[in-house]
C-alpha cells in the first residue's frame, strides 16, 4: 500500500517544509520530544539515534498539526516518526530498526 497525498503542494509550502527538514543534517519528525517521546515508535528511533551519538533536530508533530500534514504530504509517507538525512527521507521506525540491525544506520549517519 502506498500513501497518496490528497493535494498538490504549492511552492511556498514546499519551501517551508524543506526549511524544517533541512534544519539539521539529521532531522526527525516525531510525536513528542527526544526527552519525552509520546509514542513507542518515536521513542525507539530516538533511542537508536542517541546510541549512535549523533546530533539531530526534531519536530514535535503536536506543536503544529498543519505542518505535520504538510511534511507527510511532502514525503508521501503517512506515519511518524520520519527520519531525514540531508533532506532525504530514510524511513519510519521499522526501516530505521532494520538499518540499525544490519549496521547500515551507523554508516548512513556518519556519511
Amino acid at each position: 500500500m502506498h500513501y497518496q497525498s490528497k493535494q498538490k503542494m504549492d511552492e511556498k509550502t514546499k519551501e517551508k517544509v524543506e526549511k524544517v527538514i533541512n534544519s539539521d543534517r539529521i532531522f526527525v519528525m516525531m510525536k513528542g520530544t527526544p526527552e519525552q517521546p509520546m509514542c513507542g515508535f518515536s521513542a525507539r528511533v530516538i533511542h537508536l539515534l542517541k546510541d549512535s551519538k549523533v546530533k539531530f533536530a526534531f519536530f514535535n508533530i503536536f506543536d503544529d498539526h498543519e505542518l505535520m500534514q504538510q511534511i507527510k504530504d511532502y514525503s508521501d509517507w503517512p506515519t511518524t516518526p520520519q527520519l531525514y538525512i540531508e533532506g532525504k527521507l530514510i524511513g519510519g521506525c521499522d526501516i530505521i530498526e532494520q538499518l540499525a540491525e544490519s549496521g547500515k544506520l551507523k554508516e548512513i549517519l556518519k556519511a
